[in-house]
Order: C-alpha cells, then structure tokens, then sequence
C-alpha cells in the first residue's frame, strides 16, 4: 500500500503527526499481511516528500 495526502502549505516537510499515523499504519499493516510501502506527501505544486526515502519509517513486516 502506498499512502499519500496533501498538505495546503507549500512545504511538503511532514508534521509529527505525519510520521505517527505512518509508523501506526506500518504496524497495523503488519498485523493484516499488508506492507506500506510509502507515503508521499504533496502540495499543490507537485512537490512530493517522501517518507521512505527519508528513512522514517521501516516497511519490511517481521
């Protein structure tokens, strides 16, 4: 699964609460045999932040 959402300021750097409901979703996607494998944040220039390439989050299941 990748997760994407859109942020309405320019900068796509991601909130603390950002990184929570990805690292939730990864565990729960765990639990379920779904791996997340990003989320993409974007703004309306179509600049994109990427958690994954950022190195916040692990998507590989245990």
């Amino acid at each position: 699964m990748i997760v994407s959402h859109q942020h309405r300021r320019k900068d796509t750097k991601p909130f603390r609460e950002d990184i929570e409901v990805t690292n939730r979703l990864v565990e729960a996607g765990k639990i379920l045999g779904i791996d997340v494998l990003d989320h993409l944040i974007v703004n309306e220039k179509a600049d994109y932040f990427s958690i994954k390439e950022k190195g916040t989050f692990e998507s590989r299941r245990e």
